[in-house]
């Protein structure tokens, strides 16, 4: 159930997948429209007659203009878009196209305006005239007429929310709002329980329960998009195994390269090692469901190419260190899950790869560092924001990951910065935590 739930969502971030429901919902409307128009008789008295279309041309050239400028309303739509993706990959990287992909207004849009296209062109041709016998469908020439309207209301907010978010500012939050949504379940967190007192754990004794082994490969090249935990785990209990997973999504695997050792007393089956792989799913890029460096290096990659030579923009640079900062304070605080996974027995089933605060650091600020040489103001930020996570920091090995990055900084300052007393500034801050 999870596993369809990844390819739900992966398919939502296409730009074809809800135009279609849409042109679908809008031939379905448009036949039951025009089947109501067959059994009802519109009374051309009153309010409504106001509404109404007593003349099979004018029916006619309602429809046409309605579908004419639809069509035509829809190209410029699409162009638009392409000239936002065009921009947006081009300022801030090609792995954000999938940001926009995922906002959900643009797909409406794209369908939204076809779907009228397709639905004024279907009741148009039921549109009957000839040998006593007058047939127009008033209540389907009245929906598209509001269909018109909304289409209308609708290509203003399009134009307001393309304006919006190719701003620097609106990406850089709409990723960090991504990245906070993911720490709060970290992986392999839905794996299984966490095994308690886990400090000294011999994981090399409870490996030497087990007398076989069975390796599990990649069965192609690609990047591990997704695993489904509670199936892996059922599997593995349900066979009395441990497995210790070697990658955790976002990996690159290479086809035949291991993917995790299974340790069990029994020689496994072709069928139930065929189940344990068909619950990996990989594919030709990276993806963010589980994957919580992929959100981080697209911040990144935005910062870094704000500090190339040919952009210099350190402002969008010092915005992502800002909402990494936030970032980097929760996890500061938060309990990341351990690698040792255990069943409702409390017998330890899955060895799993998991992130720490030092990976996640390192993936936050390496980078922007060594991008950041020369450029004081974002050299002196970064101190700052290193200064702001030690505040929230308790953990003793959280801490020296933090010093870590702070001498770094206080190393590439020395090398880089020319004037005194922007360096004096650097050291004095440096020297808060590093005292």
């Amino acid at each position: 159930m999870k596993k369809l739930l990844f390819f739900w969502k992966e398919l939502l971030a296409t730009f074809w997948f809800v135009p279609v429901i849409i042109i679908g919902l809008a031939v379905v409307l448009s036949v039951s429209l025009v089947s109501l128009d067959n059994m009802i008789t519109i009374p051309q008295e009153g309010w409504i007659r106001f509404f109404s279309v007593n003349s099979s041309d004018s029916a006619r050239s309602i429809l046409s203009t309605i579908s004419g400028a639809m069509i035509g309303v829809a190209g410029t739509v699409f162009s638009v878009t392409l000239v936002a993706l065009t921009l947006a990959s081009s300022q801030f990287g090609p792995r954000l196209i999938k940001n926009f992909m995922y906002v959900r207004l643009n797909q409406v849009v794209l369908g939204s305006y076809i779907a009228t296209y397709l639905y004024c062109l279907l009741v148009l041709n039921a549109i009957k005239e000839g040998n006593g016998y007058t047939f127009i469908p008033s209540i389907s020439i009245f929906v598209a007429i509001l269909m018109a309207v909304a289409n209308i209301t609708l290509l203003i907010v399009f134009i307001h929310q393309i304006a919006v978010s190719i701003q620097a500012d609106k990406v850089i939050s709409d990723i960090s709002d991504l990245i906070l949504e993911q720490v709060e379940t970290l992986f392999p967190e839905k794996i299984g329980d966490e095994l308690k007192d886990n400090k000294d754990f011999d994981e090399d004794a409870a490996i030497s329960n087990y007398q076989k082994q069975t390796r599990i490969k990649s069965p192609k090249n690609g990047y591990l998009q997704y695993l489904d935990s509670e199936v892996i785990s059922k599997i593995i209990t349900d066979n009395d195994s441990l497995f210790e997973l070697k990658h955790r999504p976002g990996s690159f695997l290479v086809k035949d390269q291991e993917i995790g050792v299974i340790y069990s007393n029994m020689d496994w089956q072709a069928e139930s090692i065929d189940k344990l792989l068909h619950q990996f799913v990989f594919g030709k890029i990276k993806t963010s469901q589980q994957d919580l460096e992929f959100s981080i290096h697209q911040m990144v990659e935005i910062a870094a190419r704000a500090l190339s030579p040919g952009v210099n923009d350190p402002y969008t640079a010092i915005a992502c260190i800002d909402n990494l900062t936030a970032t980097m304070c929760y996890l500061a605080q938060a309990k990341f899950p351990s690698k040792y996974r255990v069943d409702e027995d409390g017998n330890l089933r899955v060895i799993a790869d998991v992130l720490d605060f030092e990976g996640v650091l390192n993936a936050a600020f390496n980078q922007i560092r060594q991008f950041s040489a020369g450029s004081t103001s974002v050299i002196i930020r970064l101190l700052e924001a290193l200064i702001t996570i030690q505040n929230f920091t308790k953990r003793e090995g959280h801490k020296m990951a933090i010093i870590n990055h702070v001498e770094m900084v206080l190393r590439l300052g020395k090398e880089t910065i020319k004037e005194k007393n922007d360096l004096d500034d650097l050291e004095k801050r440096a020297n808060l935590i590093l005292k």
